[in-house]
């Protein structure tokens, strides 16, 4: 029995990330979606949302999981017994720096593949970060995501405009 980890930070989850948890559930037993919980980067969901939002995208999938971890990805995969870790690819930038994880966690762990699925045509433009400034300006984001994330979404733009950012 195969398991992947397809880890990321899912701030939100897209319909990209959904494409290929979906892609990755065909070739593998089991799927872990892994929500890393301290990005380098700016967030703008918590650790807890972003794991609600993605289980709630999964369900109905049942060879899909969806966990939080705070160590290294290598270590969250030998925890969870995964021997693939699943990565998607939107454009040729993407490949360089994949690469270079990909030899630094072969390194952590020679046990564990690294498998790169291509972005499919229509999400090839989408990034977590291009979805967020869309929806900050108000702009139709309802053929990228899932319904609830739409909402959530809209639920953050408007805390944030009636001043419940909390950002001192």
């Amino acid at each position: 029995m195969i398991t992947a980890i397809y880890p990321g930070t899912f701030d939100p989850i897209t319909n990209g990330h959904i494409d290929i948890a979906l892609r990755s559930a065909r070739l593998f037993h089991r799927v872990i979606i892994g929500v890393y919980a301290f990005p380098k980067k700016e967030v703008m969901f918590s650790l807890e949302e972003r794991v609600s939002l993605a289980r709630e995208a999964m369900k109905g999938h049942d060879n899909i999981t969806v966990e939080p971890y705070a160590d290294l990805t290598v270590e969250f995969a030998r925890k969870a017994g995964a021997q693939v870790m699943v990565r998607g690819l939107r454009v040729s930038g993407d490949f360089e720096w994949e690469f270079d994880m990909a030899m630094m966690n072969r390194r952590l762990n020679p046990d564990l593949e690294m498998v790169c699925f291509m972005a499919s045509p229509q999400f090839q433009f989408l990034s977590s970060s291009i979805l967020k400034e869309v929806a900050r300006l108000r702009g139709n984001i309802t053929d990228l995501v899932p319904a609830h994330v739409v909402k959530a979404l809209a639920e953050k733009q408007n805390g944030a405009a009636m001043g419940n950012n909390n950002r001192n």
